[in-house]
């Protein structure tokens, strides 16, 4: 296993939409592996795996708290088949957006369909904070943030900020 390095929103990739998954090996076990260990190093909730350059439809998250047990939820291919009309607001961070946090208002309960780690058709209904970052991390899938959901002044504020960070850390 091995952190890998996490893209920020100034790299366009991360605007991609990602390909499907067409096969479960032993290379896909080890990128999630790779992604897993670096969403619990970073520390975060929720990892698309076109956050590490890598443009496919595969996510992991696990949004116990630090004291509870790991319980890890991988998908791959994941298609939200159903949301709720109730809606919750969350105060949304992301990985790629380094401490810029935004409250942003989704639907409250999801249905899922996606293929396990082994490859096996599954299914997930899930609500509050696990609906949210599912469906935060299917939007990096299709190339969304969640600073899309933002006015388009504060949403290029956060971005200018990003990457003028970026360029201040430059390593010379």
């Amino acid at each position: 296993m091995a952190i890998r390095k996490i893209i920020t929103t100034t790299d366009p990739l991360l605007r991609t939409k990602s390909a499907p998954v067409e096969r479960v090996d032993a290379d896909l076990q080890r990128l999630v592996d790779d992604m897993l260990e670096t969403m619990y190093a970073a520390p975060g909730i929720g990892l698309a795996a076109i956050q590490v350059g890598v443009p496919r439809r595969l996510l992991v998250a696990d949004v116990g708290g630090e004291e509870d047990e790991r319980q890890p939820h991988i998908l791959i291919n994941p298609e939200i088949l159903w949301t709720s009309d109730e809606t919750h607001v969350y105060n949304e961070g992301c990985l790629s957006i380094p401490e810029h946090y935004a409250e942003v208002e989704r639907p409250a309960r999801c249905r899922i369909a996606y293929l396990d780690r082994a490859g096996e058709p599954a299914e997930i209904e899930a609500d509050g904070l696990l609906a949210t970052c599912l469906q935060h991390e299917i939007d990096h899938l299709d190339g969304r943030l969640f600073i899309d959901y933002l006015s388009k002044l504060r949403r290029d504020m956060i971005i200018r900020k990003v990457a003028k960070a970026e360029r201040e850390t430059v390593v010379i």
